[in-house]
Formats: structure tokens, C-alpha cells, sequence
């Protein structure tokens, strides 16, 4: 549908009929106008499978039925990936299905931060790291519309928690929104250009999420270049007007006309200009007339093919966190599964991704044909206390078995949409299990299935841990394959794992009271707050084992030296030094170990994954332009470039680097701050800019004749003027200067600072 159909069809357009188009027909159709021949287009909730509904149903929850599908690994467990390419290739696979069941735009991906462990929707989410989280969406998303399929990444902006999660305003200071949670979706709705985006429920500094005109028109549009549609989230309208005008196109589900009448009222008494609506209405039929030209009617939904397909991803979503030398597991081992998720595993959350799934497999079907395997439920998932002769049956098959492998993790009511964690705790019944296992099997291995970071009492007590995270329909295969070595482990973590729950930085500040939630934390989410403090975790961010070993050697960066707008090329040759072929995750940080701003120990900035064969060595190769280094200034409200050295650092986790370069950049423009009144001397001092007016300023000053500016003299701090002076800001220097400058005259020397001739 081409501008000039869509300015024939607005030009004929009553104003009731463009009003509809800003609201769904239902929950899961945009509103059609048959009269014009304009028809409404199909959505869909994802993002790790299809959830279609059946036919007549208006469920938004996940509480009836939908349609049979296949389960894919949840977000959580995808960006354990850190592969860009797997995600692209079960984008693919989405996009298909959608084509086949003749459904326009899929939900998600889903990107907001996992900003405490305890947000019980953190299993659809993908890391507490904005640029992991930002190059997994835009991973999902080319692979989802390579098939012409639309995607709407969700839930802009902010939404970090269940609780009150329809009213509560989160309020995030400027730096850590730009750094941290606009940074999430940035990328991805840059690069991979997402046809739609879902605004959120929640208020940000106490403005609604959809009737933000900063988020929405400003940055979104203006700033980032968006050109689709903004729907709501399910029922997050507040005042639909003041939406429209904020740039929220469609409203959904359908209000059934009453907020389509209150556009046509605010239009009339002219509270809402006609031209927002038209341009609303333009943007709704370019996507819906995308979706109309791009079905693919051919397209077939293969369930087996896509289970299979669902199983290569698994794959590289399971991470190894533990290994004493017991993994991978031997064909001749006698070895006794224990545990309900042995036999029914938990692969995916609750909510709206809820999948009727195809089919499920668990590890003891998976392995039915080894007769060395015995089976012992151990547990019921639904309750927290002993069964006693579960325990019993459970003990004596550890007993007589030489490795025993436990399967734990969190019961589906533990973690779903529409509430938080209480605590970061498995169920009491498994802790205790394990530790009674522990006493009597010393060979033991637990496998987790969870969605979020649980707290491991037991962790010394046992020999190996697979995290499989919420790993979709195939996890029992996978898990299999990965337990007896058919495949070597290659997932890292996507989050820290911390000891306690109290360690955590939004510990204090989640979720908030009635009325809002303080972030507190500010840019120190994740292993930001962690590495910085120099706490002690359970496992670091990016961290996860394999069955064979990687070296890195001969890191290379392609200058000493440069300006801040120059391209910086990085090089770092990678060697499989086992036995096995493996896959690696190379991650690049860049840190600024000395630094005027408040900056994290270290920042992811690249990663990519790489197979190599034993003995194989390949040079992987990253580029970094002038946003690695940058930090968002909230006096200029942009991104600067601190002159000075930076280090290049190599890691196989935010918490082991393996190799570090250095490299010193200047601003390109200089530093841009901005002084005034109550700008320190000792700031003003240590800017070259700055440093030559500084004699003018200080004429006649009480203060000047008893102490020495220079560097040496500062660092020394041995007279009290010094010390006073160094923090005095300009606005002072009128107390002190004894009447001799007048504030004009400071501000004038100011002036000469910021704006010289």
C-alpha cells in the first residue's frame, strides 16, 4: 500500500472510521473498514513460539486454548546462546509458522532488563545487559522478517516488574535510562527495524508509557529513525487522546468503540489535531498493507521439522556451571535419574508465551534404550515438604548407582506473568533432597530448569550443574545429548548468579511501594554493580564451562592512539585445545580505569561464538566505534567520549579476562562541559580549556595566596585552602574575593570558557 493509496483512502475516511483505526477490532485483529475494502490484519502472541487462539476465544493470559505449536527456548535461555545467527534461524522457523497460520505480526521479542531476579516474567527476558539483550532481539527479529512477517518488540519502556505493573511509575535517572534500558531496544529497532513496538503498562517518572511523547515521538521516532506502529500493551491505555497525540497508533484489544469516541470528541472540541490521526491511520495501513502483500500461502507447518529445529537451538541454551571431572557421563555408567522433571522437565513460563506445545520430551524417554539408567521421582513439584517414601526410593536408587543425576528447578507457579518471586529459593523439598542425595552419592550432578537465578545452598556438595533455563519442548533431548558428551556445552550466562538475594543491587527498591519504584541502583545493574563492588558471586555474567578448552593469544588493536570518531579494529587469535570440538564465546569489555564519571568496573561491547575443531586456532575480529566508549552526559544529553586510555579486555566472563590492550582517545570535539556557577576550581583545574582563565578568577582572592593549583599541590591536600579552594565552586569566589568581582564579571570569564572566540 503505497502513499498515494493511503492519502486516497484517508482523504475518504470519516473521522468515526479513522478513529477505529486506531483501536483493534478484538484482542487479536486490527479493525477493518469494509466499506473502503481496507482489511485487518492478524497478531499473535510469541515470542518463542506461536500462541495462536483458537477461533472465537479472546484470551490474552495464556488461559485457554491456542493452537498446537512448538516450543523454542524462552528468552532466558536464547541469549544463553550469545549466538546472533542461531537466533536469526529460529526467526526463520517463527516467521514460517506465521506465515502458515495466516498470522501478520508475532509479540516480541521481549527485552526489558532484568533488573532483580525475582521480575517473574525474567524467563521471557534475556539478560541484565542492555547490549546482549538489544543484539539477541535484533537477531529474532531479522529472522522473523526475512519470512515478511512483522515483529513488535516489547514492552517499551521500563518494565522491569509484575507487581503493579499496570500503574507504577519506575523512576530511572537519565544516564541509567540511556545506558541501560532505552539502550535495550535501541540497537535492535536501528539495525533490525521492527515493524511494530509494544509500549508498556507502567508510568515512567510518572508520565504513562503510552502517552509519552519523549519515549515515543522523540527518541523513538525522531531520534532512532522508527518508522511502524506503536500498540499498546493489553489494556494499557490510560487517556487514549493524550496517547494518540504521544504517538501510541493502535489501542489494543478493542475498547469497543467508547475510546474511539472519545478521539472523535477531542478532535471536535479541539484538544487533538485531525492531522495526528491522519498520520496515526498512515502508519497503521503501510503495516497493514505490508501484511496483506506478503502472505505467503504456500508456507507449511512442519511440527517435526521445527521440534527438530527447536533441539539444535536447545542445544546451545544449556549451560555447564559445575564440573569436577563427572561430565560428560560414560555409556557404562550405572546411573540413577532422580527427580519430577526427569519425566515432565519445565521448559517454558506462564502467561501470555504460554505454547500449547507439539510435543514433549523429557531425558528419561530421550534415554529410554540405556538399560545402566534407573528412575526415581524423588519429588512432587506441587508440593513443598518430604514425601517419605519418595525420599526413600530416591536414596536407594543413589545408592546403588555410580553417578546420581538430580533434576531441580521451579515449579510453573513459581515464576509467570502477572507476579513477581517472593524469594530467590528452589522449593525447601529439593534443597533438602539434594543434600540427603549428596550424603549418600558423592558422584552427584544436579540439572536446574528455571527461569531466573535461584539460590544453590548445596553447591559444594555436588560434582557437576547443567543450568537449562527454560529450554523449550526438546530440552529433554538436549539435555541428553549434552549430559552423556554427544555435544559439548557452549552457553554463558546472560546474568549474574548472586550468592543471596540481599546482594542484589534493586534489593532495597523492589518493587516499590503503591505508587512507584525507585531505581535506586541508577547504571549499576547487573554485574555493573557486582564487579564494581568486588562482591563475591555464586557465578559472574558470561560464565559457562566446556568439555574441551580455548586459549587466546595475540590480541591486537589496530591503533595505540585515536579520535574518538575513528573506527577501532580488534583482533584476538582463539585455539580449541582439547580434545572435542567445542564452540567458544568470545566477549569484548572495554573499561576506564581512571575516570571523572562514575563508570562500571568493565562493559560488555561485542561477543561473537565461534566452532573450532581440536587444534583449530581462528582469528575473530571485532570493530568499535565511538559509542563503546561513551558514556550519556545529563548535562549535554548525548553521548561523550572521556579523553584519556581505555583497555580493551578479553574475557570469558565479566569476571576472567584473558587478555587486555590499551589504546588512548581523544575527543574528536574536545569535552563539551559546560561551565557555571556552581562548576568546582579543582574541576575547572584539570580541563586544559578551562586552566588559563583560572588566574583571571582568582584575582584578589583570599584564598589564591595560600595555596598552589597545580596537580602535585592538589594530589597533596596538606593546607585546608587547598582543600577548600579545589572544591569552591565559581559563585563563591564572591565571598571570598572580597567584593573585588561582581557575579556579571564571573559570568562573563564563564562565558569566555564555554564559547571562545
Amino acid at each position: 500500500m503505497n502513499n498515494k493509496m493511503i492519502n486516497e483512502l484517508l482523504s475518504q475516511m470519516t473521522l468515526e472510521e479513522k478513529a477505529s483505526l486506531c483501536s483493534g477490532k478484538d484482542a487479536w485483529h486490527t479493525q477493518e473498514i469494509a466499506r473502503l475494502a481496507v482489511p485487518s490484519s492478524r497478531l499473535s502472541d510469541g515470542p518463542h513460539g506461536l500462541r495462536k487462539t483458537v477461533a472465537g476465544t479472546e484470551d490474552n493470559l495464556g488461559l485457554v486454548e491456542s493452537i498446537e505449536a512448538v516450543c523454542f527456548p524462552a528468552g532466558c535461555a536464547t541469549a544463553a546462546s550469545f549466538n546472533r545467527e542461531l537466533l536469526v534461524k529460529m526467526g526463520e522457523v517463527i516467521g514460517n509458522e506465521c506465515q502458515a497460520e495466516e498470522v501478520d505480526i508475532i509479540l516480541g521479542p521481549a527485552v526489558n532488563i532484568k533488573r532483580s531476579p525475582l521480575c517473574g516474567r525474567n524467563f521471557e527476558y534475556y539478560s541484565e545487559d542492555p547490549l546482549l539483550a538489544t543484539e539477541m532481539a535484533g537477531a529474532l527479529i531479522q529472522g522473523v522478517q526475512s519470512q515478511n512477517i512483522g515483529t513488535s518488540i516489547k514492552h517499551f519502556l521500563a518494565n522491569n516488574q509484575e507487581t503493579r505493573r499496570m500503574t507504577v511509575s519506575a523512576e530511572v535517572d537519565e544516564r541509567a535510562l540511556r545506558e541501560i534500558y532505552l539502550a535495550a531496544f535501541e540497537g535492535a529497532v536501528k539495525k533490525a527495524k521492527p515493524w511494530t513496538v509494544m509500549c508498556s503498562y507502567n508510568r515512567i517518572n510518572g508520565t504513562y508509557a503510552a502517552e509519552n511523547h519523549l519515549f515515543l515521538t522523540k527518541i523513538l521516532r525522531e531520534e532512532w529513525g522508527f518508522d511502524g506502529y506503536v500498540m499498546s500493551d493489553w489494556g494499557a491505555v490510560n487517556d487514549r487522546p493524550a496517547d494518540l497525540a504521544a504517538g501510541l497508533e493502535l489501542e489494543m484489544p478493542s475498547s469497543y468503540g467508547i475510546n474511539d469516541a472519545l478521539i472523535v470528541k477531542a478532535v471536535q472540541e479541539g484538544r487533538l489535531n485531525e492531522a495526528d490521526v491522519d498520520e496515526a491511520c498512515r502508519r497503521v495501513l503501510e503495516i497493514v498493507g505490508r501484511c496483506q502483500e506478503n502472505r505467503d500461502r504456500s508456507a507449511v507447518f512442519d511440527r517435526e521439522k521445527d521440534h527438530a529445529a527447536a533441539k539444535e537451538i536447545a542445544y546451545e541454551t544449556i549451560v555447564l556451571l559445575k564440573n569436577d571431572q563427572i561430565l560428560p557421563l560414560k555409556e557404562t555408567d550405572k546411573i540413577a535419574m532422580i527427580g519430577h522433571y526427569a519425566m515432565a522437565p519445565r521448559y517454558q513460563g506462564g502467561g501470555s508465551s504460554h505454547i500449547n506445545s507439539h510435543k514433549v520430551a523429557s531425558v528419561l524417554e530421550a534415554l529410554k534404550d540405556k538399560p545402566m539408567i534407573s528412575f526415581a521421582r524423588g519429588y512432587d513439584d506441587r508440593q513443598e515438604t518430604i514425601d517419605e517414601a519418595l525420599l526413600a526410593e530416591a536414596l536407594q536408587a543413589a545408592k546403588a548407582a555410580e553417578v546420581a543425576v538430580f533434576f531441580a528447578g521451579l515449579p510453573d507457579h513459581y515464576e509467570s506473568e502477572g507476579y513477581d518471586r517472593e524469594h530467590m529459593r528452589l522449593p525447601a523439598v529439593q534443597n533438602e533432597m539434594i543434600e540427603k542425595i549428596a550424603a549418600v552419592q558423592p558422584n552427584i550432578v544436579v540439572v536446574l530448569h528455571n527461569g531466573s537465578p535461584v539460590e544453590m545452598p548445596w553447591i559444594d556438595k555436588v560434582k557437576g550443574l547443567l543450568e537449562t533455563y527454560l529450554s523449550g519442548e526438546a530440552v529433554g533431548e538436549a539435555c541428553a545429548d549434552l549430559l552423556f558428551g554427544k555435544v559439548s556445552p557452549s552457553a554463558r550466562l546472560p546474568e549474574t548468579f548472586p550468592l543471596r538475594l540481599e546482594d542484589n543491587p534493586s534489593y532495597l527498591n523492589f518493587p516499590g511501594d503503591k505508587e512507584r519504584v525507585v531505581y535506586q541502583e541508577g547504571i549499576f545493574v547487573g554485574y555493573r554493580y557486582y564487579d564494581k563492588k568486588k562482591l563475591p558471586v555464586l557465578f559472574p555474567f558470561g560464565y559457562g564451562l566446556s568439555y574441551t578448552e580455548f586459549q587466546y593469544a595475540n590480541l591486537k588493536l589496530s591503533a595505540d592512539a585515536a579520535k574518538d570518531t575513528d573506527v577501532i579494529q580488534v583482533s584476538v587469535d582463539v585455539t580449541n585445545t582439547g580434545r572435542m570440538k567445542g564452540k567458544e564465546v568470545v566477549q569484548l569489555y572495554v573499561a576506564k580505569p581512571v575516570s571523572a564519571v562514575n563508570r562500571p568496573e568493565q562493559e560488555l561491547r561485542d561477543f561473537t561464538k565461534i566452532e573450532l575443531a581440536p587444534g583449530e586456532t581462528r582469528t575473530v575480529s571485532f570493530e568499535l566505534s565511538k559509542r563503546a566508549f561513551a558514556y550519556w552526559d545529563v548535562n549535554q544529553h548525548d553521548w561523550c567520549v572521556e579523553a584519556g586510555e581505555y583497555e580493551i579486555r578479553i574475557g570469558k566472563s565479566s569476571r576472567d579476562m584473558v587478555a587486555t590492550g590499551k589504546i588512548k582517545l581523544s575527543p574528536e570535539k574536545g569535552q563539551k562541559v559546560v561551565y557555571h556557577m556552581n562548576s568546582t576550581l579543582g574541576d575547572m583545574m584539570r580541563d586544559e580549556r578551562a586552566k588559563p582563565y583560572l588566574q583571571e578568577l582568582l584575582k584578589d582572592n583570599t584564598l589564591a595566596g595560600t595555596t598552589d593549583l597545580s596537580e602535585a599541590g592538589a594530589k597533596e591536600h596538606q593546607d585546608i585552602a587547598s582543600a577548600m579552594l579545589n572544591d569552591l565552586p565559581v559563585r563563591a569566589l564572591i565571598s571570598f574575593g572580597g567584593g573585588k568581582k561582581t557575579f556579571a564579571e564571573l559570568q562573563e570569564i564563564l562565558d569566555q570558557i564555554n564559547h571562545p572566540s
